[in-house]
Parts: structure tokens; sequence; C-alpha cells
């Protein structure tokens, strides 16, 4: 396409302000927000405001924002369950879609996003800001370069209290639990390190509800790992977890024969301050925020949702593939790799991948 990229945002909370930041550090003629659907106008309306966005159109219904909204793109920014209907209305409707972690709750609904993104010939961009993060290209630009030798054993985990939304707490509504909402990010960057060459894996959850660790009343697992080989003999420990207070924890550490790579994402800071009470803000997820602490700067920037924005823009104007772990092919084999997990958990077994020979 020629001009400017026009963006249809559907959602308006948490991923949508994570994502309208981005666009906000975009240069004026690359793209523009047209419009933003969300059940609350309200929260439409404020997003807008908070990064002062103008000429957009509010929608409070998702299928009459993508039936009436002159877009290019669409950007799905709603609950997990919303992902596979909205998705597959704006590619009915012959438009480009970024689809936020999860690709969907299940893996019919992932694979029919695919299959209808193939037939109307639309790109799916897959919101997985890991790979683009400038502290994980650094590294795995280190790991490329052989520097650290024969890569032998990754772990990784992304790790919180816990999520406060309501769509969280039951099966239906988000596809699982701690190990797909939280796990599923390291898992995407591991798939996309080895291009998805994994030979087995043995899952352990908590197993939700009451057989959960903390959260009672949680249906999906509050604690989830699993260990994985790949084909060329790496291994990994991957974890994803919602019982660790103090802060989001997202840490990846590269062990190779000649040396190795330690990543925080989140606790990096070089600024240190104290306040007896209490700072506005210091990182994700800090319930509190007396006394010492390393305040995040630009944390959102360090996480890679910048960079994951402004790359899936360029490759929507150009109607191109965006890069490895950032395309819709890679989050159905980031769900369907978390769907295995669960279910070595559930029958106790190891698994094989049924793909690779």
């Amino acid at each position: 396409m020629s001009g400017t990229l026009r963006v249809l945002m559907v959602g308006a909370a948490f991923a949508g302000d994570l994502h309208m930041d981005g666009y906000s550090r975009i240069l004026p003629g690359k793209m523009e927000i047209v419009g933003i659907s969300n059940r609350d106008t309200g929260k439409a309306e404020a997003l807008a405001k908070r990064y002062g966005i103008t000429g957009y159109k509010v929608y409070s219904d998702y299928r009459t924002a993508i039936e009436e909204c002159d877009c290019d793109l669409v950007d799905v920014c709603v609950p997990n369950f919303l992902h596979y209907p909205v998705a597959m209305a704006a590619l009915e409707k012959g438009r480009h879609v970024i689809i936020e972690k999860p690709l969907a709750t299940t893996l019919e609904h992932g694979e029919e996003i695919l299959a209808l993104a193939e037939k109307q010939g639309k790109k799916i961009y897959y919101g997985e800001n890991l790979h683009c993060s400038p502290i994980i290209r650094k590294a795995l630009s280190i790991v490329n370069s052989g520097k650290i030798g024969k890569l032998l054993y990754v772990r990784a985990r992304e790790c919180h209290s816990g999520s406060h939304s309501p769509y969280a707490q039951t099966i239906e509504y988000c596809g699982g639990g701690s190990m797909l909402h939280m796990g599923i990010h390291p898992t995407g960057l591991i798939l996309a390190l080895n291009e998805g060459t994994w030979t087995e894996l043995v899952g352990m959850c908590s197993g939700g509800k009451e057989k959960n660790l903390r959260h009672k009343s949680l249906e999906g697992e509050d604690w989830g790992a699993a260990i994985i080989r790949f084909k060329d003999g790496f291994s990994a420990l991957l974890e994803g977890n919602y019982i660790s207070e103090g802060g989001m924890e997202d840490a990846i550490s590269f062990y190779g024969t000649e040396g190795c790579l330690h990543i925080d994402l989140t606790f990096n800071s070089t600024l240190k301050a104290y306040s007896k009470p209490g700072l506005d803000y210091t990182v994700e997820k800090a319930s509190v925020t007396t006394g010492w602490s390393n305040p995040s700067v630009d944390e959102r920037h360090n996480l890679g949702y910048h960079e994951e924005i402004k790359h899936f823009v360029e490759c929507a104007s150009a109607g191109k593939d965006a890069d490895r772990g950032l395309r819709g092919i890679d989050g159905l084999e980031a769900l369907r790799l978390i769907k295995m997990i669960y279910k070595s958990s559930a029958e106790g077994v190891k698994i094989n991948n049924p793909y690779i020979k």
C-alpha cells in the first residue's frame, strides 16, 4: 500500500494502552488511529486523550467498528476469548490483523485464524514483545555470534503475583493459567531461537483451583514449568507463575560451552530510590513502593512494546510478514507447545514432538 497506514484499535484497556503508547512514538505520516472500539466508550476516549490522538471515531461494538471503519489494520487488544471472533471479523473484511498473545484460547481457533488469513491474502502479526526488546536483541546477537560457544541450556521465566482481570479467572475466557499467560512469552522466544524444532518435553503445573499453590479460586494453574529438548541438543527450562511477589520477573539465562548470558528485563534499572511515603510507580505488578527500590526507566521500551508496534506498522504498510517470532504461525506454534505442556502435566507423561521426524 502507499500513504498512511490506517489503524482501528479494538480494546482500550491494559493491552490497548501498551499499543497506543507505541503508536504515539511513530513519526506523523506513517500511520494514524482512525477508530477505537471499546464497550465502554469513555475508556476509548480517555485512551485517545492520554496520548493526544485526534481525528478518530469511537465505536461501542467491534462488529460495527470493523464493518464501518475504513482502515488497513485491526489491532486486537481485547480479552483472550475475543481474539478469535474479532480477528475472524477483521479478516473477513480484508484487513491485516495484530493479535496480542495468546493467538487464541484453543488450537482449533488459532488454526482457523491462520487459514482465513491465507485465504484472504492478509497478514497476522503476533504480539510477542520480547522479540523486540533491545536488551534481548543484544543478547541474541551475542548468542548468534558464537561468542559464548555452542548453546547448551536456556532458563527463562516470566512471573508475577497474578492477574486481576475477571477474564483471567476461568478457562472458558482465558484458555489456561499462568503458563499460557506468562510462560507463553519465554516459550515463543525459545521457539523462535531454534526455529521451533523441539523434540520432547515434560510439563508440570499446579492443577487449578484447590490444587493451586496460592490462588484457589483460579481455574487455571498458578504455577507451571516445562523442560524441553531441541533437535540440535540444547535444552530449556521454562516457567510461568502467579506466585511471585514484588513485581514482574522477566529473567532469561543462556549457557554455552564458552560462556553465559544473564538477562533481567524488569529489575535492571540503574536508578535507585528511597521513599518513606512510596513512589507512584517502580515496576509492573509491584504492590509496595516504599523504602529502597529501582524504579524502571522507560519500562515499555525495554520490554519491546515500542519496537514491536513500529515493526508491525512497517510490515503492514508493505504488506509483508513480520520477523520470526512475530508472525501468526509463531503464535500458533507457541500456543500448540503450551497445550502440549498442559497435556504432559495432566497425564504425567513425556511428550515427543509429533511434527519432528
